[in-house]
């Protein structure tokens, strides 16, 4: 399978049946970062806010997931676990909608916008899975504090991290940085490209992998 960072918290799966899978697609005027031209079969929204929601940026989708449950879509298997999008139950910003994604063989999950700690119940809800999309750059959502619990308890493959400061963002967030420096510098991979291609062989389950793909634009 194939995972493209559209930047924010959006990123392209694509099986190799060329069956593809778009996560969060954001509003880019209000964002302030480009949001590529992009086409889905599926979509999935965490939640209803204009920087995880711009499905009129997305050109011939066929199905739209905002839901929680079990979703089985031509072949892709996906799980919506209800969460929050703060530490307040959402009375402050309301609910999120974590999601795990079974394309080829790989387990992905995709956080959203999730602002609580890791509870029991999430945690054995989530499962094993090979690749984790977090966001780490706090004031919205975990914190890169938090964020590292999280890949502590879950134990994934690869980490992915995402919503984090970069140029042109209109809002303020925490540099990637802070989460980077709770990790061995062994463990942190650059990739020269916004793309990154995954096997299910690729995973030993002995270390996590943070890999940073390569910026948009």
């Amino acid at each position: 399978m194939k995972i493209e960072w559209l930047g924010h918290s959006c990123f392209k799966l694509t099986e190799s049946t060329g069956i593809n899978l778009l996560t969060d697609p954001f509003n880019a005027k209000e964002v302030g970062i480009t949001m590529p031209e992009v086409s889905a079969d599926i979509v999935t929204i965490s939640h209803d806010h204009f920087d995880h929601n711009a499905l009129d940026a997305v050109k011939d989708y066929k199905t739209v997931i905002r839901t929680t449950g079990n979703h089985g879509v031509e072949g892709v298997e996906i799980f919506g676990f209800k969460s929050y999008h703060d530490d307040k139950k959402g009375i402050l910003r309301g609910k999120n909608i974590v999601f795990r994604i079974r394309m080829d063989g790989v387990e992905v999950c995709h956080l959203g916008d999730i602002g609580e700690e890791l509870s029991p119940m999430l945690a054995e809800l989530i499962g094993s899975i090979n690749i984790l999309l977090i966001p780490v750059g706090g004031r919205f959502t975990i914190d890169a504090a938090e964020a590292k619990n999280y890949v502590d308890r879950l134990m994934p493959d690869v980490v992915i991290p995402m919503h984090y400061m970069m140029d042109g963002y209109k809002t303020q967030f925490d540099e990637l940085d802070e989460f980077l420096d709770l990790f061995p510098k062994e463990d942190i991979e650059y990739a020269d490209t916004q793309a990154l291609e995954f096997d299910r062989a690729d995973f030993d389950g002995e270390r996590t992998r943070v890999i940073i793909p390569k910026k948009i634009g």
